[in-house]
C-alpha cells in the first residue's frame, strides 16, 4: 500500500517542504557557485530513471568547464575545485534533486541514478534496480557511500527493492542526515575525486575486455540520442 500510493505522496511533501524551508539555502548557494564557479549555476545531466527512462537530473555545479589546447574538458580532479569539494563533501551540491522529487522523476528514498554509461553495464539481475524510482538517497548510501564496491552497492539496491515501507524510508532518511551533516561524509572513493565510473571499475578489475568496454560506451551514446 505504501509502495503503490502513499510512497509518492511522501515524495510530494517532502520535496515541497524542502524547497521551502530552505529556500533561503538554495539563494545562497546559488550565489556562490556564481561568485566561484560562473554561469550556469545548475548542471544537468541525463539519468537512466524507472524502467529506464531518462530524465534531466539538476544539481549545483561544481566543476569548471576548464579545458584542454584541443577543447576537451580536463580530468575530473582538474576541473573540481576546493569549493566544489566542499558542496559534494556536504551535499549541499544535491538540492536542486528536490524538484527532480517534486516533478516525479525521484523519490527522496531509492537506488541512486547512475550514468547511462553505467547502467549499460549492468547484467540482468542488477537491471532490476531500475524497476523503482531513483531516490535522493538509499540504503547504499548509508551503508557505505561510496567507500563501498559496485557490486556492494548494487547488491544494497537490489536488497531495498525487495521491500520498501515506510519505516525502513524513515530509517534511511534520518541515517542519511547523520552521516551527511553530522559525520560530514563525502562521496569521493578512497584516491579519488569523483566516483569511479561502474564500466571503468570493470575494465581496471579485468571483468570486462577492452572491446566489450568500448561497445557499452557506445550502447550508452546510442540511449543518449534517442
Amino acid at each position: 500500500m505504501y509502495r503503490r500510493f502513499f510512497k509518492r505522496v511522501v515524495d510530494i511533501i517532502c520535496a515541497l517542504l524542502a524547497i521551502i524551508v530552505f529556500s533561503w539555502l538554495y539563494i545562497i548557494v546559488a550565489i556562490l557557485v556564481r561568485i566561484n564557479l560562473g554561469s550556469p549555476v545548475i548542471f544537468k545531466q541525463p539519468r537512466p530513471g524507472k524502467n529506464c527512462k531518462i530524465f534531466t537530473l539538476y544539481k549545483f555545479r561544481t566543476m569548471t568547464d576548464e579545458r584542454d589546447s584541443d577543447g576537451n574538458l580536463m580530468p575530473d580532479d582538474v576541473r573540481l575545485t576546493k569549493f566544489g569539494k566542499f558542496l559534494r563533501k556536504t551535499s549541499l551540491d544535491e538540492l536542486p534533486e528536490a524538484f527532480n522529487i517534486l516533478f516525479g522523476h525521484m523519490s527522496v528514498v531509492g537506488p541512486r541514478p547512475q550514468l547511462v554509461r553505467d547502467m549499460v553495464f549492468f547484467s540482468e539481475q542488477q537491471m532490476k534496480r531500475q524497476s523503482v524510482t531513483p531516490g535522493l538517497t538509499g540504503l547504499a548510501q548509508v551503508s557505505g557511500r561510496n567507500g563501498i564496491t559496485w557490486e556492494e552497492r548494487i547488491n544494497f539496491d537490489l536488497e531495498y527493492i525487495k521491500k520498501i515501507t515506510f519505516c525502513k524510508d524513515v530509517k534511511i532518511i534520518f541515517l542519511t542526515v547523520w552521516k551527511a551533516f553530522v559525520k560530514s561524509e563525502g562521496i569521493s572513493q578512497d584516491g579519488m575525486d569523483t566516483s569511479e565510473d561502474f564500466g571503468d571499475y570493470l575494465l581496471r578489475t579485468d571483468k570486462v575486455s577492452k572491446e566489450e568496454y568500448d561497445q557499452k560506451q557506445k550502447d550508452a551514446k546510442e540511449l543518449l540520442k534517442v
